[in-house]
């Protein structure tokens, strides 16, 4: 234990760290000012009369058209700071806060790399990640450190590693492997594709991608930490995250993982990176240099034991979290219990409906209600393979109807789902009354099993 506390606290150059920063700052400024230009404030968090917020966290409300506004500058803003390193701490908290706050609101957005940027923003509230080449040294030069213990940016290479490594362990199940599914559905969409476009009718493509892809997630984090490696490593980084992003609509995701990977490179390939950084703003007059330290500088962690155990219990729980789904019966893609914050990253192929029938026990009358009345096209869409969501959703209408005048009412569900084309299965029990029923982390009986 000695050894291994003395080999994690070995200096380091400070560099790759403040190119992360750098780069973390970039991409979510970018993201914020994209979330904006394309209207998906109103969209996701004004519009919805309902939003599904995750258990234990029904308080969280959004804060109305202007607050929502109002908050995504706040978090652009942030960004930016981030970027450039002003203040930084103060500015790394409130986008933390903001970015994670905004995901806890409705979570039919829930999104794999939304719980990545939220980890990511945590872990760099707590780093000295302003301490070079930052505005925060030229306005207190005393700040400046040249190096680092090596844990403070191991940190961030194990986060990336078990992103990679569990999107390929989540990927090992027979429908990926052994038939091709999703993919065998997803390609043949995209024969408009340039150059092998022509291919992805042809099963045995789809093959080879699931493989590829399995292979690639389980294997790129230990090729990435090689140096002999690792340049060869990255140029398969890149292309797999733009042939991905041309292939499907999953937003900023392959631009935050082919930047934030950088991280695994070389100390001399990010002083080189931010020396051309730094000398292109020095030319546009938007930068100038801080004075170097007198001699090498350490920066030094206060209260370091306690700091590194609270990393430790951290990455204990993003270990043991994405096994979960081992504690729940059944086909996990079909009862998504365990299913999220596990890096299970375009799996499935899923789709369904779902009526709500109501019935007044009192008089005996009974009717029907549809999602679409109350919720919106995407929330609709996410809700109807989701049993936690269709349990969420049924309480609310029976709170609609509570305040119509029903006193008791029941609420049951007839939802049929398909599963990577196998077909439209009965769901849910449609006998069970949802009123009766209370969300927990237990699991919901109420599901029927999947049969093929």
């Amino acid at each position: 234990m000695k050894n291994l506390f003395n080999y994690i606290n070995k200096p380091v150059s400070i560099a790759p760290l403040a190119t992360f920063r750098v780069l973390f700052g970039f991409i979510m400024l970018m993201s914020m000012i994209r979330f904006m230009a394309n209207g998906w404030i109103n969209e996701q968090y004004v519009a919805p009369q309902f939003f599904f917020t995750y258990f234990g966290f029904d308080w969280v409300k959004p804060l109305g058209a202007f607050g929502m506004h109002a908050l995504f500058i706040v978090l652009a803003l942030s960004a930016f700071m981030i970027m450039i390193g002003g203040y930084y701490r103060i500015f790394s908290t409130l986008f933390f806060l903001g970015f994670t706050y905004v995901e806890l609101i409705d979570k039919t957005n829930y999104l794999n790399h939304y719980y990545f940027v939220s980890i990511v923003s945590f872990l760099m509230i707590w780093v000295p990640a302003n301490r070079y080449f930052a505005i925060d040294i030229l306005r207190k030069p005393s700040l400046k450190v040249s190096q680092v213990p090596l844990w403070i940016i191991g940190i961030f290479k194990l986060q990336l590693g078990l992103v990679y490594f569990y999107a390929g362990v989540a990927k090992l199940n027979p429908d990926w492997l052994l038939e091709a599914l999703p993919l065998k559905i997803w390609l043949p969409a995209n024969e408009h594709f340039p150059i092998i476009g022509n291919f992805f009718k042809y099963t045995w493509v789809a093959y080879v991608f699931s493989w590829f892809g399995a292979i690639y997630d389980l294997t790129i984090p230990f090729f990435l930490l090689n140096s002999k490696t690792r340049k060869y490593a990255y140029i398969a980084v890149i292309a797999f995250h733009v042939i991905t992003r041309l292939l499907f609509p999953i937003g900023m995701f392959p631009f935050i993982m082919i930047l934030a990977t950088l991280i695994f490179f070389s100390e001399g390939f990010h002083h080189k990176f931010i020396a051309l950084l730094s000398g292109a703003l020095r030319k546009a007059k938007l930068w100038i240099s801080s004075p170097e330290p007198s001699e090498t500088k350490i920066f030094k962690f206060p209260y370091q034991r306690i700091v590194l155990s609270l990393f430790v219990l951290h990455f204990v729980i993003q270990i043991f979290l994405p096994w979960r789904f081992t504690l729940y019966p059944d086909k996990l893609f079909w009862t998504e219990e365990g299913f999220r914050f596990s890096w299970r990253v375009m799996l499935i192929e899923k789709a369904g409906y779902v009526i709500f029938h109501i019935t007044d026990p009192d008089s005996g009358r009974a009717g029907e209600v549809y999602a679409s009345d109350y919720l919106t096209p995407n929330q609709e869409k996410m809700m109807s393979t989701q049993p936690d969501m269709i349990l969420q959703f049924a309480h609310y209408i029976g709170e609609q109807y509570q305040k119509k005048g029903i006193e008791n009412p029941e609420i049951r569900a007839e939802a049929y789902v398909t599963l990577n084309g196998s077909g439209n299965r009965p769901f849910l029990d449609k006998t069970v009354d949802l009123m009766k029923v209370k969300e927990s982390f237990g699991h919901k009986d109420w599901i029927l099993p999947f049969k093929k």
